[in-house]
């Protein structure tokens, strides 16, 4: 935990679930120069918060719980996000009904008069909730974006200028940029590209050949990254009623794959952004059949399944969190995996060769088998004994 002192007062925050080892702070200097921009910093008269107040990608809530006195609106894509702004409001002192959160699946608010935006590592998932707030913003909203310099390009810059109106940046501080955006409610507008589909190539085995459905802001989403590609190529031949669970689902190929390979299996997609989610059950819809059954969860990894309730878990860990490397997302992953596990029941891995998962599932498992590998990438295999 760490405490961002800002002109309201000092405030304790953390990311979740909450790690002494990870070393990163729930907050950056991009969250830091938009706060003092609103407080009126940098030479600039205050912002008034009055009026409905959207924050929208809050990644763990800094922005939120500083802002709860204003009573926000927090829209984000990430369960954790929202996980962590509850902690940190409650850690605070805001009561339980000084922020409204809702997920980039929701409604948006009907109006909105200050618009804040911290600018996501996806410019797709930027476009679609552009798209979909912009019907909320009139002519008198104050509509301000935050972000790092390596965070906000000309296409960026693009996107709020075509969606919302003429669009300015500031000037840099500590490695952050703030954007400034005048609506113009009279701006013709495009409907949104998204979801997006394509068509699995014809050598991925139980999937080839079929239709994929990505929300924006899933990982590759206008193609099959080449990770997925070969596990798909070397996933387990299994039958019987397994219970599978696709973790960190994405779009959900993994899991449809295991369902179509394996019509008895019982597959759970999971994963904690609401987009991915919403993607894996329209591809599942799409190619399992009308009358196929799958769970879909978002959530913080397997935490809401029973322990010892699962056969196989199918995963293609993340190792970035936001812009930051981390393998702290796979290591809980791997340890929630476990537990989820019955006896004997198998967790199957593909990652990038350096990234040494190997010697983390032999730490938490006891034993790590190499399935298959390539000059980039390898699957790995780990038992619950």
């Amino acid at each position: 935990m760490n405490r961002l002192t800002t002109s309201q007062g000092g405030f304790d925050l953390a990311r979740f679930p909450e790690d002494p080892r990870d070393p990163l702070r729930a907050w950056d200097a991009a969250d830091e120069y938009l706060l003092r921009r609103l407080e009126g910093a940098e030479d600039s008269e205050p912002v008034a918060l009055s009026g409905t107040v959207a924050v929208v990608g809050d990644r763990w809530g800094a922005l939120t719980t500083v802002l709860a006195e204003h009573h926000p609106v927090q829209i984000t894509d990430s369960y954790l996000a929202q996980r962590a702004t509850a902690a940190n409001l409650v850690r605070n002192g805001a009561g339980p009904d000084s922020v409204r959160m809702l997920s980039v699946r929701d409604t948006p608010p009907e109006r909105v008069d200050v618009l804040l935006v911290r600018v996501p590592k996806s410019l797709a998932l930027l476009e679609d909730q552009l798209h979909r707030i912009a019907p909320a913003v009139h002519a008198g909203t104050v509509v301000i974006g935050t972000g790092m310099v390596k965070e906000i390009h000309t296409s960026t810059l693009k996107l709020f200028e075509r969606i919302i109106g003429p669009t300015r940046t500031s000037l840099a501080v500590k490695k952050a940029r703030l954007i400034f955006c005048t609506p113009d409610p009279a701006l013709p507008r495009s409907p949104s590209p998204w979801p997006y589909r394509y068509e699995l190539p014809d050598d991925v085995g139980a999937v080839s050949g079929r239709t994929v459905t990505n929300h924006a802001g899933i990982f590759c989403a206008e193609r099959l990254d080449i990770g997925t590609r070969f596990f798909l190529k070397h996933l387990p031949g299994r039958t019987g009623a397994d219970r599978v669970v696709d973790l960190g689902c994405g779009n959900g190929v993994l899991g449809v794959s295991a369902a179509l390979a394996n019509p008895e299996a019982s597959v759970t997609f999971i994963d904690e952004s609401y987009q991915a989610v919403a993607s894996a059950e329209a591809t599942f819809r799409a190619n399992a059949g009308p009358d196929a059954e799958a769970e879909f969860l978002v959530g913080d990894g397997t935490a809401d399944l029973p322990a010892g309730s699962v056969d196989l878990v199918l995963s293609n860990p993340p190792f970035h969190s936001h812009q930051a490397v981390s393998d702290a997302t796979a290591r809980n992953m791997f340890h929630g995996a476990r537990t989820a596990l019955r006896q004997g029941g198998e967790l199957w891995v593909v990652g990038n060769r350096h990234l040494g998962y190997h010697t983390q599932l032999r730490r938490t498992f006891g034993n790590c088998t190499t399935v298959a590998g390539d000059p980039k990438f390898v699957v790995l295999r780990a038992v619950k004994r």
